[in-house]
């Protein structure tokens, strides 16, 4: 049976049908889902795509957050049910405190658009466990609001039980605390990142490389496995 995997479009998503396409190539079936839909389609597991959800026009993703869809969403996920958030599906991540922490705008203040190196901190999640912990990716980056923050007792805790799945190398683009690119909740289930996997499936786009197949790979076979 082929898995099925939920790409969520918000008024103001950019990259669902990247997604998507990243999910076929990967093996699995792409299901659309829509924002006003509480309906998940019986899918395995959910991305939130990049995008500018409602034109960040209150807070990146804190608009979003309140979409019929994120209703089912927050329950299933607490449930198991495997989400990737990738860029403004990260922020929106945080904004539905699926994930610890909050998005602010770039430390300099303007967007940024880069291919951008990471190391794999965290290779055990439903996301990344077809990389190895320590492995250096490198990553499409654009984003407005990516700067990672958190109160420093959620740091130390993200730190010790080792939450925090990846983290830029050589410069870091926006400001983020420690260095963070990416974070997961305690179970595994739930990982949120700003870099765009999904602009790196095939070497003839993004950077040339296939760093980011990993990730659709990765639930693939958990969801294959289960």
């Amino acid at each position: 049976m082929t898995a099925r995997i939920g790409v969520v479009t918000f008024p103001g998503s950019l990259d669902d049908r990247d997604t998507q396409r990243a999910i076929r190539v990967a093996g699995a079936e792409p299901v659309a889902l829509w924002h006003k839909d509480k309906d998940l389609k019986q899918v395995d597991a959910v991305v939130l795509c990049g995008g500018f959800s409602y034109g960040d026009y209150l807070r990146a993703g804190a608009i979003a957050r309140f979409s019929p869809v994120m209703d089912t969403l927050i329950d299933q996920a607490k449930a198991g049910l495997p989400v990737l958030g990738i860029c403004n599906g990260f922020q929106i991540l945080t904004e539905a405190h699926l994930l610890p922490g909050g998005m602010l705008g770039n430390d300099h203040l303007h967007f940024i658009c880069r291919d951008q190196k990471l190391r794999v901190e965290n290779a055990g999640t439903a996301w990344t466990s077809d990389y190895s912990a320590g492995q250096e990716i490198h990553i499409p980056l654009k984003n407005m609001d990516g700067r990672y923050v958190a109160d420093p007792r959620t740091l130390d805790e993200l730190e010790a039980e080792g939450r925090v799945a990846f983290r830029y190398l050589d410069v870091n683009p926006n400001g983020s605390l420690n260095d963070i690119a990416g974070i997961t909740n305690a179970a595994g289930n739930v990982v949120g990142l700003m870099p765009h996997p999904e602009h790196a499936v095939e070497p003839l786009i993004g950077t040339g490389r296939t760093d980011g197949l990993p990730f659709f790979t990765s639930i693939l076979k958990k969801l294959v496995n289960a």
